[in-house]
């Protein structure tokens, strides 16, 4: 039976374990994994294992011919943040493990027993009156976006901010042969062992082309993500029916299978498409993530990762960002101080 979110939404969001069980059970995991590196281990080369090519911490490799430097010019700022800044890598990690902590909590719930809900709007919904399915006994999963969400696209974007327009074309040649260019985005990799150690499904929703789809597959398995099976835990643009870059039909196709316990991306579009409707104004839009039922789904089943670079966050003319009645004049050379003197306190 459908339910429409009420009072109910915190109660099948609030974990059954506390904050610090669920926390130190994942710290042990991530602890355990990350070894001491080999003492022949050169820093800021791959570690043994890595693919070919494949730079540590999101490092641009020096172009041929230069001695371990990069190119006088610095990168587009959108792209320093999110690709070469520690403040970008910050907010990855604490994503992530914001998300495998929430991922260990509700695992948790449903092994003793509490009933869950899927955090996908189901068909109907409206984000004033959203509705999320109780999920029975399907199997947990969580589901991620790919491009900046679980993976940065070093290469196509380092010759986007060589200053290459964005062509579908070449696109479409780099989901086919870049995947020796990428890198996982911090944190992403650690999630994904902390969520099959509890038996969730690490599933993929992309707008990348189902043309591409055993590409895009051994990309992420190359990476660390696998096991990743088309049409089942990898879904991309054309799947499920699905039209242009809208993703709820493929939202709805993986919770008919899954309970969906968590969903992370980049963009907006990758938690429901409503945030994405035509008619909704810029004031409108960014107001609607902190609705009575949507503000409280960040963080506890929503999980976003910064995207200054693209996408659907990047519009808004001068007047709507910054309002008129929030500009600022600096005060002409030589004027009086504009600082309003401290009110009379009187004695009563």
């Amino acid at each position: 039976m459908k339910t429409v979110a009420t009072a109910l939404l915190f109660v099948a969001l609030a974990p059954a374990v506390t904050g610090c069980a669920a926390r130190q059970r994942f710290l042990d995991r991530i602890n355990a994994a990350k070894a001491p590196p080999p003492a022949a281990a050169i820093p800021g080369l791959p570690a043994t294992g890595a693919k070919a090519g494949q730079v540590y911490a999101g490092a641009l490799p020096p172009p041929d011919g230069v001695d371990g430097v990069g190119p006088a010019a610095p990168a587009p700022p959108a792209m320093q943040f999110l690709y070469g800044s520690g403040e970008a890598a910050a907010l990855s990690y604490q994503a992530f493990f914001g998300l495998a902590n929430y991922i260990i909590s509700m695992a948790s719930d449903r092994a003793v027993g509490h009933d869950l809900r899927s955090v996908v709007m189901s068909p109907g919904s409206t984000l004033d009156a959203p509705i999320f399915e109780p999920c029975g006994d399907k199997p947990l999963a969580v589901v991620l976006d790919i491009d900046e969400t679980a993976v940065l696209n070093l290469g196509f974007e380092a010759d986007a901010a060589s200053g290459v327009p964005y062509d579908q074309a070449r696109w479409d040649a780099w989901e086919r042969t870049g995947g020796g260019d990428v890198t996982a985005v911090p944190g992403a990799l650690d999630m994904v062992k902390a969520a099959k150690a509890e038996n969730v499904a690490v599933v993929f929703n992309s707008n990348r082309s189902t043309v591409n789809a055993d590409k895009t597959a051994a990309m992420l398995a190359g990476l660390g993500f696998a096991p990743v099976v088309h049409g089942d835990t990898l879904w991309l643009q054309g799947d499920a029916a699905s039209t242009g870059s809208g993703k709820d039909a493929r939202r709805w196709a993986i919770a008919k299978k899954y309970c969906v316990i968590a969903m992370a991306g980049d963009q907006l579009g990758d938690f429901t498409d409503l945030f994405n409707a035509s008619a909704q104004a810029f004031e409108a839009r960014r107001a609607s993530v902190g609705g009575r039922y949507t503000s409280v789904l960040w963080g506890h089943g929503w999980f976003i990762l910064p995207n200054p670079v693209y996408g659907s966050a990047l519009k808004g003319a001068m007047g709507e960002v910054f309002p008129l009645d929030k500009r600022w004049t600096p005060p002409a050379a030589g004027s009086p101080a504009t600082t309003a003197p401290a009110p009379e306190i009187k004695e009563k």
